[in-house]
């Protein structure tokens, strides 16, 4: 039997009588898929727009809304591709049951991230624009979405975590409270007197660009060391500031402590026995 023969037969039966049909189909569900996805983004583009414009709803909320929305209206849009095809919207339905468990267990782990994110929509332990610690990584939050949360992290990685990873854990906001503080440490030699240390360096942070006033900058020996007092140099400052301060703190000290003619601390040599 020649089965080439047989197939080449079905294919060319099935052009003659079904091809001019099925391409219509193909080219009715391209045409619904392109004005579809027109649709949706002008759609979700006004949507966005009357948020932006009632100005009672803050960035972090308008951006989950629209993600619920986009979603939802690309479901629909699938649905009406399928039913090009004649797949029936309950067609579907009994396609998706008799998945089974497989897809249960997948939606349902994708159900915990979303209630997740509705919680924090709805408790607000952070923002978009905040820097925060969750799920053991820091960064900026950048989108609330439905199902994760989207930081950049400080080397400028994007990161995406789940929400229910988020709100099971521990969240840390640093841009909750109006200053945060920087933490710093200056050692000077045995030589030195502290307290003079200590005003010098007060002096120098009050000098530093957003260094806060409230609360006042921080500056005592924290511990004792072979070579010397070691300090802590304390200041307090936004968040969006914390690096610079941080940095500039550090060139404070040096500074400060070249013009006050300070001895490099050393290590004191025991005698040798002879």
């Amino acid at each position: 039997m020649n089965t080439a023969g047989l197939n080449t037969e079905a294919i060319w039966n099935f052009l003659s009588t079904q091809g001019a049909d099925f391409a219509l189909k193909i080219l009715a569900a391209l045409a619904v898929w392109i004005i579809g996805r027109w649709i949706i983004g002008l759609l979700v583009r006004l949507f966005a727009g009357a948020l932006e414009r009632g100005k009672k709803i803050d960035s972090t909320l308008s951006t989950y809304l629209r993600s619920i929305l986009t979603v939802m209206l690309n479901i629909v849009l699938a649905l009406a591709v399928l039913d090009v095809f004649g797949v029936k919207t309950t067609s579907f339905a009994a396609l998706l049951a008799g998945a089974g468990l497989a897809i249960g267990t997948a939606w349902g782990g994708l159900l915990t991230h979303f209630a997740a994110g509705v919680f924090m929509q709805v408790l607000r332990p952070f923002k978009v624009g905040d820097f925060v610690q969750v799920g053991g990584v820091s960064g900026t939050v950048v989108e609330i979405g439905l199902f994760g949360t989207t930081l950049v992290t400080g080397d400028h990685v994007q990161t995406i975590i789940g929400n229910n990873k988020i709100f099971s854990d521990t969240i840390q906001n640093y841009s909750s409270l109006p200053v945060r503080r920087v933490d710093c440490q200056a050692k000077i030699a045995n030589s030195v007197d502290p307290m003079d240390a200590i005003a010098r360096l007060k002096a120098a942070l009050a000098q530093i660009p957003n260094v806060a006033s409230t609360p006042a900058p921080d500056v005592e020996i924290l511990s004792f060391t072979p070579e010397g007092p070691l300090l802590c140099v304390r200041p307090y400052a936004h968040t969006d500031h914390y690096w610079q301060v941080y940095f500039d703190t550090h060139k404070a000290i040096v500074t400060t402590f070249g013009t006050a003619g300070y001895p490099v601390p050393e290590t004191p040599v025991a005698p040798r026995n002879r």
